[in-house]
């Protein structure tokens, strides 16, 4: 049983002490403005339930997962009707029992995707490919992820972890009563400060997106052990970022008590760190051998004289596209008519976003507040300033 595992799993792991607490740094924003990006819409809850799965072969009565993201208008908004699980097309057995028996933590998981692909469209906001989402489309991110790519690397990872973040998430805020707060990992209290408030339960959090999303992944090839690997460096990051969160009780501020509890990074944190494993990514090479199974792929790394991947890596075996130019095979929607930072040689500047072609540059008139003044009390007045901005677009 699910309840017997996590028993299991919190009674076989060391406890945790306070001075092994790692306060993670402060996530710092990209120094330009905002690029063009498709918005994340209300993620219907079909397709993100599905999203953290991988592909799979045809087979009878199951579309291949990519292809099955449907987006039905019972799942217009997260949360907001009742999940039949049975409606949910592509799910195998194993992910369908899931749901039917816990289904009072799926909207946490369909949040947790939801979550990631904000995330995702974030981190690529100023990249040739922004993890652009296809509305009313059967699969949300179109093609790009049929490969066995970088991106798909980043995807698996990003939303095993938001499933795991937001299923922990919930828990903590007290929304489902078959999981809470964490009594297993507190240790003995710090000088200075006792256990209070409600830590997270991150184990339990894991542990729901390892049982849902790697359900799928039972298959002897390449890419199930790819999505296996990845879905499991991205949930990971969250047990390895785990710190303590203290607050200060007295009078007019003072510190006479400190309670503390353990508690996950900032989302944001997490994305700063998948998205600089991303860039470090190993390349992988498909290899075929014979178990009493029958015929079993596996991945061994490409470049011997590169660092071997650990654990916490992304890896990938495919080529990415350039996603210069549109391209509906590869699911590229070129970066035509995307802003770039003309003053930047990076990725995100109109050099190597516009790959060349070069850009074009209009001024653009914005109304926005000004000279505001605070009032006592107690009220803030503002003028309406116009201001021209420049605006640059790739050809």
């Amino acid at each position: 049983m699910f309840h017997n595992k996590i028993r299991t799993r919190n009674q076989n792991n060391t406890e945790k002490t306070p001075d092994q607490a790692v306060n993670p740094p402060r996530p710092v924003e990209a120094p330009y403005g905002p690029a063009w990006a498709c918005t994340c819409q209300a993620l219907p809850l079909a397709a993100a339930l599905l999203l953290v799965s991988s592909p799979a072969a045809d087979s009878p009565g199951i579309l291949p997962l990519w292809r099955s993201l449907a987006l039905g208008q019972q799942y217009s908004s997260l949360g907001s009707q009742p999940i039949l699980c049975g409606s949910i097309p592509g799910l195998v057995p194993k992910q369908l029992r899931f749901c039917r028996n816990y289904i009072e933590i799926m909207p946490s998981v369909a949040e947790g995707v939801k979550l990631g692909i904000q995330e995702c469209q974030h981190q690529f906001r100023g990249r040739r490919w922004n993890c652009t989402t296809i509305k009313d489309n059967l699969a949300i991110f179109g093609p790009v992820l049929d490969k066995a790519t970088r991106e798909s690397a980043f995807v698996h990872a990003i939303a095993s972890a938001g499933v795991a973040f937001a299923v922990t998430r919930s828990c903590a805020e007290g929304t489902s009563t078959m999981c809470g707060c964490d009594s297993h990992h507190k240790g003995p209290p710090g000088e200075g400060w006792k256990w209070g408030g409600c830590s997270e339960d991150a184990e339990f959090g894991v542990l729901v997106s390892r049982e849902f999303a790697d359900a799928r992944e039972n298959r002897p090839d390449a890419r199930s052990a790819m999505n296996r690997h990845n879905n499991e460096a991205g949930r990971s990051t969250i047990l390895d970022h785990m710190h303590l969160r203290c607050k200060c009780h007295g009078l007019s501020g003072s510190c006479e008590v400190k309670t503390c509890w353990w508690a996950q990074p900032d989302f944001r944190m997490l994305g700063d760190y998948l998205k600089d494993k991303y860039d470090s990514a190993s390349e992988m090479v498909v290899e075929k051998h014979r178990e009493s199974r029958g015929w079993v792929e596996t991945l061994r790394v490409k470049y011997n004289f590169f660092k071997h991947p650990t654990e916490r890596d992304l890896v990938y075996y495919e080529g990415s596209p350039n996603f210069c130019e549109p391209n509906q095979e590869t699911g590229s929607f070129g970066t035509r008519d995307r802003a770039c930072n003309v003053s930047s040689h990076g990725i995100e500047g109109c050099d190597l976003l516009c790959c060349g072609r070069g850009h074009n540059t209009r001024t653009e008139k914005r109304k926005e507040k000004c000279h505001c003044i605070f009032h006592w009390c107690c009220y803030v007045s503002c003028q309406e300033c116009v201001r021209v901005y420049d605006v640059h677009t790739c050809k």
